[in-house]
């Protein structure tokens, strides 16, 4: 709905985008000082202890002359002390060696992704915009307006000619069924994990938790029942499995093995994010459900993670934060992303209108929760002191939107559709180096849902631009409805050339140039 929304309402503003020469220079220089300003105002809020604390310790050094048989005096006070007093010295080490016992036993376990794997169709299952007109065509479900409609909407995607689909829906006639739903869940699952084992060298039976989500698909035994079966995994594995929650889903599944990992035992949590679209190619004419077809695409990902501290030096990124945010409570939100029946009892997903405003609404909520986590104090002053003038004193003035480019170096947004990223590029103020692994991602392989996150960070993997110590924001959006956000700090610096990685054989070729959109008329 994101892309309908955007292709509808979408109104050039070339036209009036005229520039003043004659101010043109005036309004460069005072941008120029107004960023000058900001980077002063960072330095001076973020150094603040420094500036405090040096005057003070040189004052304290030349006010204060202590004399070396004052220190002498001191010392022998408190060998006195301990002697008179040495059952007290003994009950207070004692406290203390229990407090700090009960502080290293309680405190959180640290969690570390040891590395991921997305999954990487063959190129028979390539489906270029002509092949998948070419089966909308021949299906014979849809009308000839509708038919129109999704070769607009296929043109103006942002997807490229080379994202996948399941053979099922690539054959004449196509074969939706439940045996061939099952093939892409283990072509795509299995795919992913047989990487990742080969990666991390880590034994099926050395997996003590398991989390599956997929939205749509959700057979009996289960998918995390079918890895299980397939790798033979132990008897004892806490298997969890994930169904209808949306593209958001897969940082639920990371929260859900972070929070597994803090109560259990040294062990590995094994974490797959996929969705299965063999089954779910909506065959009907309403509109609203038309715009899955023309985004979702086929793909995958595995992670493993780690709660051992040996396993620090090998693994990629350290787990800081997860901030979930649901808004479910309110009908407007619950309904904007809704799977349904349609007049002709046709199944498919519906994208409400509001689909957009119901997202801004939910970021909001996640970022103030998830900014005083991560954002420098300078920051976190400005967004106080614009709530206080809106809250307190009523001015009218617009929300301060923090900047989140001081606290992240990299940004992996969920390339569920181009307006969603074109929006969210504008709110967050973002570059295009900041948005390329989410636009590039949505180009090369389509919106693989809750995979699409780790097809992002592999595309900055793949280009060199992880160092050690950067941070990453992954955040998602998905049904019910829920903003997810999960922050990571790489442990080591990544070497593309040591990576096997999706993209590593053609990122040379990107990015590429996608062409702005244009409005739809009809």
């Amino acid at each position: 709905m994101a892309d309908r929304q955007s292709t509808v309402n979408f109104v050039s503003d070339q036209s009036n985008g005229k520039i003043d020469s004659n101010n043109k220079v005036p309004n460069l220089k005072s941008s120029v000082r107004l960023k000058y300003v900001k980077l002063g105002y960072h330095y001076l809020i973020s150094n603040f202890m420094y500036f405090i604390l040096v005057p003070l310790i040189l004052t304290v050094i030349c006010t204060v002359n202590i004399s070396l048989h004052s220190v002498q005096d001191m010392v022998q006070l408190s060998m006195d002390l301990v002697k008179y007093n040495f059952v007290m010295v003994f009950i207070c080490t004692a406290l203390l060696v229990f407090l700090g016992t009960v502080y290293f036993m309680s405190r959180p376990r640290k969690v570390y992704l040891v590395n991921f794997a997305c999954y990487k169709s063959d190129p028979a299952r390539k489906v270029p915009r002509e092949l998948f007109m070419n089966r909308t065509e021949n299906l014979g479900a849809f009308s000839q307006p509708n038919v129109e409609f999704q070769r607009k909407i296929i043109e103006r995607s942002g997807l490229g000619q080379d994202t996948y689909f399941p053979e099922a829906l690539i054959r004449v006639p196509p074969n939706p069924c439940m045996a061939e739903a099952r093939k892409e869940a283990e072509l795509v699952m299995f795919g992913a994990i047989d990487e990742l084992l080969a990666k991390t060298r880590v034994k099926a039976k050395d997996i003590g938790v398991l989390v599956v989500n997929c939205s749509l698909f959700n057979p009996t035994p289960s998918l995390s029942a079918m890895i299980v079966n397939h790798y033979k995994l132990r008897g004892n594995i806490l298997s969890y499995n994930l169904g209808g929650m949306g593209c958001s889903a897969g940082l639920i599944s990371i929260d859900l093995a972070k929070e597994l990992l803090q109560v259990h035992g040294s062990t590995y949590a094994l974490v797959v994010s996929t969705e299965n679209i063999t089954q779910n190619w909506y065959r009907g004419n309403d509109r609203s459900m038309l715009l899955s077809n023309c985004l979702f695409r086929m793909g995958g990902a595995a992670i493993l993670l780690s709660n051992k501290s040996s396993d620090r030096r090998r693994s990629k990124y350290q787990l800081i934060h997860t901030v979930r945010t649901h808004k479910g409570a309110e009908d407007k939100c619950y309904t904007c992303v809704y799977q349904k029946e349609d007049e002709a009892n046709k199944i498919g997903v519906s994208l409400s209108k509001d689909l957009m405003a119901v997202a801004g609404e939910a970021l909001k909520a996640n970022i103030t929760t998830l900014g005083p986590l991560v954002l420098p104090m300078s920051e976190q002053l400005l967004f106080f002191v614009v709530l206080v003038a809106k809250k307190v004193f009523k001015l009218k003035i617009k929300p301060y939107i923090p900047d989140f480019k001081l606290a992240f170096e990299h940004f992996c947004i969920h390339a569920g559709g181009r307006a969603v990223l074109d929006e969210l590029e504008k709110n967050l103020d973002l570059t295009d180096w900041h948005m390329e692994p989410s636009r590039m991602t949505l180009y090369r392989f389509g919106n693989t849902s809750s995979s699409s996150l780790w097809y992002e960070l592999a595309y900055a993997e793949a280009k060199g631009r992880i160092r050690k110590g950067h941070r990453t924001w992954q955040i998602a959006f998905g049904s019910g409805f829920k903003c997810n956000s999960a922050v990571w700090r790489a442990l080591r610096t990544i070497k593309p050339a040591q990576e096997k990685n999706p993209w590593i054989d053609e990122i040379d070729n990107f990015p590429v140039q996608v062409p702005k959109l244009t409005p739809i008329t009809s």
